[in-house]
């Protein structure tokens, strides 16, 4: 499944377009390596995501094209979910 999609479908990112932009901008990353919009995400993966001064690794458990919203979450697992203190971007 596509990355952008990904996102989207887990609801880590409420919409697409936003998850692509993200992408597009070098904030979000599989496995430590920057990811375009259009790259696969597999099962085991990790996917971080950079979005303001919120940072977010998860690791990827399914990988289905649709989800009802209840079960969403139960598509990863939340590894770190920080929000830097003072307010600043998070830029590595």
């Amino acid at each position: 499944m596509r990355l952008d999609k990904y996102l989207k479908v887990s609801r880590i990112i409420k919409r697409r377009t936003v998850a692509n932009e993200a992408c597009s901008m070098g904030r979000v990353t599989i496995n430590d390596k920057v990811a375009k919009p259009s790259s696969d995400v597999k099962i085991g993966d990790i996917i971080g995501v950079r979005m303001g001064a919120k940072k977010l690794t998860a690791e990827v458990l399914l990988v289905k094209e649709t989800v009802r919203k209840e079960e969403a979450d139960g598509m990863y697992r939340l590894l770190v979910d920080t929000i830097n203190e003072s307010g600043d971007s998070i830029d590595d």
